[in-house]
């Protein structure tokens, strides 16, 4: 008996703060030069300080997405 696994669909979920470089810069002493020469990061979202929000709730959003994405492509 073969077993068969198909992907059809996919998520991804960034939270929508923007932290760039040039912000870090105002909080530690970096640069957007060296950051980007050392890891090529220009910038990564973050989620609100204040936010109830865990890895789970981040995952959880994706998952959504996917099962929408996996929808539509049935139809």
């Amino acid at each position: 008996m073969t077993l068969k696994t198909v992907i059809t669909g996919t998520g991804r979920y960034l939270p929508p703060r923007v932290v760039t470089n040039d912000d870090l810069s105002q909080w530690m002493e970096t640069s957007d030069e060296w950051i980007r020469q050392r890891t090529g990061i220009e910038k990564r979202h973050w989620v609100d300080e204040d936010a109830p929000v865990g890895p789970s709730d981040l995952g959880l959003e994706a998952s959504q997405i996917a099962l929408r994405t996996c929808a539509a492509s049935n139809l």
